[in-house]
């Protein structure tokens, strides 16, 4: 189910909590919303949606990865860039890593370990803020 995306910084301020074999649906709607916004969009975490739970959506190109409880747990070569977000208005200055490495469940609740380089990257890194609260 499309849901409407979250534009309360108060709310989107928070951190997550961590997602539960319960939250399942949470993780369905989040893809769902973020296809249905795919022209401005390449990520979403699920407080975009009004839920707070460790779940988030990337857009890989030529697919779609959800990540249950992410954590980033190495990060090398830190670099400057601009981003928007589909909560907020503009662009905005932060730093990124080009190299990532990340550890999550997949929708089956498995444990994954995962390496990210470039732009994958970076949408990952976004996304991951949203979860702990952190708005750019």
């Amino acid at each position: 189910m499309v849901r409407p995306v979250m534009k309360d910084i108060f709310f989107l301020n928070q951190k997550s909590e961590p997602a539960t074999k319960a939250d399942k649906q949470v993780a369905e709607d989040l893809l769902d919303t973020l296809k249905a916004n795919e022209a401005g969009c390449v990520g979403m975490a699920a407080n975009m949606i009004g839920v707070k739970k460790r779940i988030i959506v990337v857009s890989m190109g030529f697919a779609y990865i959800t990540m249950i409880n992410p954590v980033i747990v190495k990060k090398f070569g830190a670099y400057e860039t601009e981003e928007g977000c589909l909560s907020l208005v503009g662009v905005r200055r932060t730093t990124r890593y080009k190299d990532i490495e990340v550890d999550f469940q997949d929708l089956n609740f498995k444990k994954q370990h995962q390496k990210y380089s470039g732009w994958i990257a970076q949408i990952i890194q976004h996304e991951i803020d949203h979860c702990e609260g952190i708005v750019i």
